[in-house]
């Protein structure tokens, strides 16, 4: 899951980012609306957190550029203004949701889940193929009952590819969604998370292969 932080306090960027990050989702950070729109013009993700207070505008003046870009993405206001005016205003202007500061990070994590269920772009909750079955809302990946246990970015990986099962998905597609816009990205670094994730799909006889489309990507197939 790939999410768009729009927040100018920088320690709460970064507080956010580690907390989230432990839950398996990217997060890019953009301190200003303009940022933002630059980012969302990418059309990578899932989801937007938003503060209000930023210095070049209200924050809720982002919902409405954000629909004429032709995006459904879900909004979370996520703001100090939390008088019940406040967050009628912004549910009103077209926020999904409303949060105020201070909060705690679980509450704002069933949140996101909450909406990411609702959202009509999310994927089935499961996928099977092959042995392989991959539990997108729990994150976790299960070959003949047994649990994967996959380094963060081998997950993402194998996420991906699970939800576009049997078609070529792009590696840059891949690397949007294992890396943030911050991180560097050597030019093996995607292949090398490819290869480990196959010896282990291949050591615990998943059924499945990753096949390589040469100059393109890869896409994840039952084994023939």
């Amino acid at each position: 899951m790939r999410l768009l932080l729009v927040e100018d306090e920088l320690e709460m960027a970064a507080a956010l980012s580690a907390a989230l990050g432990r839950y398996d989702m990217i997060l890019d950070h953009a301190p200003t609306l303009d940022h933002a729109l630059a980012a969302l013009a990418n059309h990578v993700h899932d989801g937007i957190i938003l503060d209000r207070q930023l210095p070049d505008g209200d924050g809720l003046s982002l919902i409405p550029r954000v629909r004429a870009l032709k995006s459904g993405v879900p909004v979370i206001v996520l703001t100090a203004r939390g008088a019940v005016d406040e967050r009628v205003r912004g549910l009103d202007m077209g926020a999904d949701d409303y949060l105020a500061k201070p909060f705690a990070v679980e509450e704002l994590l069933a949140r996101i889940r909450a909406l990411m269920r609702r959202s009509p772009d999310i994927a089935p909750m499961t996928a099977r193929i092959g042995k392989l079955v991959f539990d997108f809302d729990g994150r976790q990946a299960q070959v003949n009952g047994q649990l994967l246990d996959l380094p963060r970015r081998e997950l993402l990986v194998l996420e991906t590819l699970a939800r576009r099962q049997g078609r070529t998905v792009q590696r840059s597609t891949l690397e949007e969604s294992v890396y943030g816009y911050d991180d560097e990205i050597q030019s093996n670094s995607l292949d090398a998370h490819v290869s480990r994730l196959r010896r282990k799909l291949a050591d615990t006889c998943a059924g499945v292969e990753i096949h390589s489309i040469r100059g393109v990507g890869y896409l994840l197939r039952p084994s023939p």
